[in-house]
């Protein structure tokens, strides 16, 4: 491989991915590894305005066209921050990334799945991460968990929330992503992430230091 790995958090809101986006990162850049985390949507000027048009906006907004937005947002994410920074040797940890929209506008919203994939990887120039990890929780337990207002996905109902999370543990099984009980306390489930990355980045031949 002619870059560092690429690595990306995801599941349903209220899982503490975000949270865990930043203490793996952290963690990383402790321990000898160099890292930089960013969020999908956002991380770049144009990506920050998608990402209020997408998740703060109470605009209505077709799937189709929701979903391309969130491709455009992660085509300039990818151009202007992940890829120069992959191979400039620093691994990329992501708070969501092309999965999300193959989940909450595939599985959630009844577009193709497979249609999905085939545009994110166009919007990514084929980049997709090397690793992705599921963090995974009851749909009642995650909006317990929230602690803010809902968003204008998260807005959509528990029923829209729970075809989210069955979408994405079909396409966990699918592709081979592992599947992390979000359940524990912020320390214990970061401790198994942890073990996860450690793991994957020793069979790319990077240590980590104790």
């Amino acid at each position: 491989m002619n870059r560092a790995p690429f690595i990306s958090l995801d599941g349903i809101d209220g899982t503490g991915k975000s949270t865990q986006c930043r203490l793996l990162v952290d963690y990383l850049n402790d321990h000898g590894v160099r890292t930089i985390g960013c969020a999908d949507p956002g991380g770049t000027p144009l990506g920050s305005q998608l990402r209020e048009i997408l998740l703060a906006s109470r605009a209505e907004v077709t799937p189709r066209a929701e979903a391309l937005l969130f491709m455009a947002s992660r085509a300039e994410l990818v151009a202007t921050l992940i890829r120069p920074n992959l191979e400039q040797g620093r691994v990329v940890v992501s708070d969501r990334f092309v999965a999300a929209n193959v989940v909450y506008q595939g599985h959630a919203q009844d577009l193709p799945p497979e249609d999905l994939w085939n545009v994110g990887r166009f919007s990514t120039g084929g980049l997709l991460p090397d690793l992705t990890i599921i963090l995974d929780l009851p749909v009642k337990q995650a909006i317990a968990r929230r602690g803010r207002e809902a968003d204008r996905m998260e807005s959509r109902g528990e029923n829209y929330l729970q075809r989210v999370r069955d979408g994405f543990l079909v396409e966990a099984h699918a592709h081979g992503f592992p599947i992390v009980d979000a359940s524990p306390e912020v320390q214990t489930l970061h401790q198994r992430i942890v073990v996860l990355v450690r793991e994957f980045l020793h069979s790319r031949g990077i240590e980590v230091q104790p």
